[in-house]
């Protein structure tokens, strides 16, 4: 399998061809972004945490039977992904209160939700993507009923087993966003990564391993992600 032409370039990763039209070779970028992109910065070595935490992440989830993009990992910074055509959709799932729905609601951060809350928001960096509900996402004509029953249960059939994950390593899963994918027959698959740049992740003494240490200036982003890929190293 060779790498061939640029195919897309994004705030985290690169696409490029193959020998295998179906097939992606994806690169894992430093940049970091907050703010929907207004802020950026180039952090060297986080690409490669992140690819690296995400194939521990996707490798468990397809061998828990979720179907997923990805295949394999190449190198720190490279990964095999089936190619699919992306939902325009942020699929988020609140354990926790924290972030933007502690703000909508005026809620203190921490209170954890009787039940696991789903939301959607338009992938559109134009209009700072936008919270949508069920009836949006038909009218745009992003997904048909039954496929919005099916990405609001698999994303929480995922929670389900990234709640055993982070559990294993002393993490709680307050909130994660996920994106999904359609191949060319139109199955929906899990796309994308799922990292610390995806998720927001507490420990025990409700200090941040995630985004959140570089989008408030709490934390180094590089020690705290060698962190959490150190201990999903471990707990392999």
């Amino acid at each position: 399998m060779e790498k061939h032409e640029l195919l897309y370039e994004g705030k985290a990763k690169k696409l490029y061809t193959t020998d295998d039209k179906e097939i992606l070779w994806v690169e894992y970028q430093d940049q970091a972004t907050a703010l929907n992109g207004a802020r950026k910065e180039q952090i060297s070595g986080k690409g490669a945490l992140n690819n690296q935490i995400t194939s521990l992440i996707f490798e468990k989830l397809n061998s828990e039977g979720i179907q997923t993009h990805f295949i394999k990992q190449l190198s720190k910074t490279e990964q095999l992904n089936r190619k699919v055509q992306i939902i325009p959709l942020e699929v988020v799932l609140r354990n926790v209160v924290a972030g933007s729905f502690a703000k909508r609601f005026g809620l203190e951060e921490g209170a954890v939700l009787p039940e696991a809350i789903v939301e959607f928001y338009y992938k559109s960096d134009a209009l700072d993507d936008p919270f949508i509900n069920d009836e949006h996402v038909k009218f745009l004509d992003i997904a048909t009923d039954e496929e919005i029953a099916f990405l609001k249960s698999e994303t929480r059939q995922i929670n389900s087993i990234l709640k055993k994950i982070w559990s294993e390593i002393g993490l709680t899963p307050v909130d994660f966003k996920l994106e999904f994918g359609r191949l060319e027959d139109g199955t929906i698959i899990l796309a994308d990564e799922i990292s610390p740049d995806t998720s927001r992740l507490w420990n025990a003494k409700g200090e941040h391993m995630d985004k959140d240490v570089f989008r408030r200036n709490i934390g180094d982003l590089i020690s705290v992600y060698t962190e959490v890929l150190e201990k999903l190293e471990a707990a392999k």
